[in-house]
């Protein structure tokens, strides 16, 4: 049993989910605000982040060098608060939020739920956020350090749940607006279960507009801004149907997106409210993201997210179509050397890795 399953067995297992995710939270962006801690902790984790461009295991996607190709998925750091903190234990690139234009409390509390037999958690958060303006502030601050900018964040982004269906694509273009000259790519998220009325938007009509919206958001800020185009990517349910995905997947072609994050929590289950996400996710992420690759091609980027828990997994998303790979319930889990343990093994063994744009 490592220090970390005693500190969880004997400690965070007995606090409510929710409090225990913002004591550790709080750790990791403290400790990533103090230079020498962060780059002592950093140089003994993740040393193949300080290795620049070309090292092993990197990925060339999206218009960077990403370090090392598994990440932090959406929904760990809702704020922007942490990102140094995150990169210090190894992640190769970190998604924020998601963030809605305006804060938001999300929902009543209790909202998450330890599921310990299958090593899961379930949450109905409900965007609780402090909004794009606030966000925006804190990437801007965050680019002005050397390393803030090396830092590769994606901005997660929703709307409001006070605002309408037929209103929700002025939220995701607010949300791009003031983002994306910050962020080195930003995922509309239209799959979450917690938001009223959300994963309707997963429909073609519905999607499109929200897409065009957010991406004539996005390229108007960064055009103004003087920056490079930022990205946009679609993030989707496990619960489609495949011919659903083929849809959203012909969608990213007809507009010319940059790609899609699969998948985001499951709500087939029979646990309680809210969405599912763990271990039992990886067999349906594989299957979507292989599904994707085979309609789309091989230039849409594709990050591979749900059931991770160890270098294998991602190997098998890499191999199933992906080019990135993002965690985070196995984070609660296996604690906080578990993204440089993933990342140091795929380092270890870039040159097996069949897919991908791994160097």
């Amino acid at each position: 049993m490592t220090p970390y399953d005693l500190l969880f067995q004997g400690v965070f297992r007995r606090m409510d989910p929710e409090r225990a995710h913002e004591v550790a939270f709080r750790a990791i962006e403290v400790a990533g605000r103090v230079p020498v801690l962060r780059d002592v902790v950093q140089g003994a984790l993740a040393p193949y982040l300080g290795r620049g461009t070309g090292g092993p295991g990197s990925v060339e996607v999206l218009g960077r060098v990403v370090p090392a190709p598994f990440g932090l998925a959406g929904g760990f750091d809702k704020n922007a608060r942490a990102v140094r903190g995150l990169t210090m234990l190894g992640f190769g690139f970190v998604e924020v939020g998601t963030v809605t234009p305006r804060p938001q409390p999300g929902n009543e509390a209790p909202r998450m739920w330890r599921e310990l037999d299958v090593r899961g958690v379930r949450n109905r958060m409900g965007f609780n956020n402090d909004g794009a303006a606030e966000m925006a502030e804190r990437l801007r601050a965050l680019r002005r350090t050397a390393a803030g900018r090396a830092a590769v964040v994606g901005v997660n982004i929703g709307k409001n749940k006070s605002t309408s269906v037929e209103d929700a694509a002025a939220d995701y273009a607010t949300c791009a607006r003031l983002l994306a000259p910050h962020a080195d790519y930003l995922v509309v998220n239209v799959s979450s279960p917690n938001t009223p009325g959300l994963r309707d938007l997963q429909t073609t009509a519905e999607l499109r507009p929200i897409l065009s919206a957010a991406r004539e958001a996005a390229d108007a800020a960064t055009r103004s801004a003087g920056v490079r185009r930022t990205p946009l990517l679609v993030k989707i349910a496990p619960d489609l149907a495949d011919d659903d995905v083929d849809a959203v997947a012909d969608l990213v072609l007809e507009l010319g997106l940059d790609g899609v994050v699969a998948v985001n929590t499951t709500i087939g289950h029979d646990r309680g409210p809210g969405g599912l996400s763990g271990p039992m996710l990886l067999p349906r992420g594989l299957d979507v993201v292989a599904r994707l690759r085979a309609r789309l091609g091989a230039d849409p980027v594709i990050i591979g997210v749900g059931g991770v828990t160890d270098a294998d997994d991602v190997r098998a998303y890499l191999r199933a179509g992906a080019d990135l790979a993002q965690g985070y319930t196995s984070f609660v889990y296996s604690g906080p050397t578990w993204p440089s343990r993933i990342n140091r093994a795929l380092t270890r063994s870039a040159g097996s890795i069949s897919a991908g744009r791994v160097a």
